[in-house]
């Protein structure tokens, strides 16, 4: 760490040297001495790497035979992938939905009142654990026992207690993957709940003085004037968590290990290229993982821009 430090200084110190040593230095010249050194990181960690993965799509397992689109065929026609498609498209409708939902909500519902700092320290607690430590904990709460024995899952001895059978959560399809979706809601509630909670104080205290003078209360004042008044911050909470969602691998590898239909791209990226040393599927699910994240980050910048606009 200290010799890279070092390094960095050393290098920077000679571009400055060498950037002030003619009188007059060209613009082109001193440009390129300070993006230069960010260029070719760039280019090693990202670019690289981009084009590597892509160019390994179109070959077979070995990475030896050209094979044109067949893993890209087959991820969209094997009834398996399909599965993981399906699932991961799930993942990416429900997360942001209901995290952003209970989010804002829960931060309408407890703004402004007595214990609103403990109230809001209880939602966004989750998000300090990591997304292994969360999986571990829930794991718990859907443990599996027979309805003879004692009950450690604190989901299934609820169920005993109204005189249910215990039901195996993580195993029964489909329904397993919404138990993994919880998790992430779980973490994700309190990220949506903290930049909600801010943009709706900065509402302006003269609309809102308004609205009550128009007659605006309870539902209404949420529907017609914070809901509108929140809607950059809203866009921004749901395109985040949306493309956090499409990159978990955490949850659904500690809690399932991608078995029992419940499998996300990440997830088989990761067993096609790590268990099956299946390099060119492994690279085309990474290459779609990646196409997938475009367009919510294309939105999430034109919506910013339009923010930006406004001001």
């Amino acid at each position: 760490m200290i010799v890279a430090v070092l390094l960095f200084v050393g290098v920077m110190a000679l571009l400055l040297w060498l950037v002030d040593r003619p009188r007059r230095t060209r613009n082109w010249l001193v440009a390129g001495a300070f993006a230069g050194p960010a260029l070719l990181l760039v280019g090693f960690g990202l670019v690289y790497p981009a084009l590597s993965t892509t160019k390994g799509s179109f070959y077979d397992k070995r990475g030896q035979n050209f094979i044109g689109l067949d893993n890209y065929v087959r991820a969209f026609t094997d009834p398996d992938f399909q599965v993981v498609l399906r699932n991961t498209i799930i993942w990416v409708v429900l997360v942001p939905l209901l995290s952003t939902l209970i989010g804002l909500v829960y931060a309408v519902l407890v703004d402004r009142t007595r214990f609103e700092k403990a109230a809001k320290s209880l939602v966004f607690l989750p998000m300090a654990i990591s997304m292994v430590g969360a999986s571990v904990i829930w794991k718990f709460v859907y443990e599996y026992r027979e309805a003879s024995a004692n009950q450690i899952g604190l989901l299934n001895q609820v169920l005993v207690w109204v005189g249910l059978e215990p039901q195996q959560f993580l195993l029964n399809q489909p329904l397993n993957t919404l138990f993994l979706i919880i998790v992430m809601v779980w973490i994700q509630a309190g990220f949506a709940m903290t930049i909600l909670s801010a943009s709706i104080k900065a509402i302006p205290d003269d609309i809102v003085e308004a609205a009550r003078l128009d007659g605006l209360y309870g539902f209404g004042m949420f529907r017609y004037i914070t809901v509108p008044s929140i809607r950059p911050a809203l866009v921004v909470v749901l395109t985040t968590i949306a493309m956090a969602t499409l990159k978990v691998f955490d949850i659904v590898r500690t809690m399932t290990a991608g078995n029992f239909g419940t499998s996300v791209v990440a997830n088989e990226f990761y067993m096609q290229s790590f268990k099956f040393n299946d390099k060119g599927m492994g690279a085309a699910l990474a290459v779609l993982l990646f196409i997938f994240v475009i367009p919510l980050i294309v939105y999430n910048v034109r919506q910013m821009r339009k923010v930006e606009e406004i001001r």
